[in-house]
């Protein structure tokens, strides 16, 4: 594997790892206002982060590549509001997205095919990400802050499977 792309792919491991912190931290804030099913769903999505990343960990081993870990940032802790939570999830996962798209222009410069056709699941994986927040985030935008509203989307967001 190319250099600069190996380069590249570890630092997504830590791309990847500091969206599974951003969300625990996020988790962490939910809970502290009491809004346990928001905290589960972001639970879920930091666990689902952490597997992406050792997606990326497990092909570069496979190709014979090397990983380097990274420090990972301190990700944000106090938000204003559940709309603020999510706005900055939609903001993250637009951030990841071009990152994975840079990361698959590299891939097809290089001329690397399994590495691009590694990257097309996370291409995908993203269009599902951005819905997700976005689905979330909408709803928000539509309630009430101290409406029965956000009660019930806590709860729904509660029965995320993960």
């Amino acid at each position: 594997m190319d250099k600069k792309l190996q380069n590249a792919f570890n630092e997504q491991i830590k791309n990847e790892l500091y969206s599974s912190y951003l969300y625990l931290s996020m988790a962490a804030h939910c809970e502290s206002k009491n809004l346990g099913g928001f905290g589960h769903w972001m639970k879920v999505q930091a666990k689902e982060e952490k597997g992406h990343a050792m997606k990326i960990f497990d092909f570069l081993i496979d190709r014979g590549a090397k990983v380097l870990l990274r420090a990972i940032p301190q990700p944000p802790a106090d938000f204003d509001s559940p709309l603020a939570v999510f706005e900055e999830t939609l903001a993250h996962e637009k951030k990841v997205t071009r990152l994975i798209d840079d990361l698959y222009e590299l891939a097809q410069s290089s001329g690397d095919t399994a590495s691009s056709i590694f990257l097309q699941w996370f291409v995908s994986e993203q269009v599902e990400e951005e819905k997700n927040a976005t689905k979330i985030l909408e709803t928000l935008k539509a309630i009430k802050p101290d409406s029965a509203a956000l009660i019930m989307l806590d709860r729904e967001l509660a029965r995320r499977e993960g």
